[in-house]
């Protein structure tokens, strides 16, 4: 039994898992507020080309 306790072959496997899901988790955060920051970027580039007058509205 003490043998067992003291084997840590076992808790490596575990330790990356929970790093790897850290990251995942991290990663997936980042990816979703990069998509909300493009898509409001978008949005702005797109209300500021609205508000320029097209030319056949524009008398000289």
């Amino acid at each position: 039994m003490r043998e067992l306790w003291k084997d840590e072959s076992g808790v490596t496997t575990v330790e990356y898992a929970l790093i790897l899901a850290l990251v995942s988790l991290v990663a997936l955060l980042a990816w979703q507020r990069l998509g909300t920051a493009t898509g409001s970027t978008a949005q702005a580039s797109a209300n500021a080309m609205d508000s320029i007058p097209s030319p056949s509205t524009i008398t000289p």
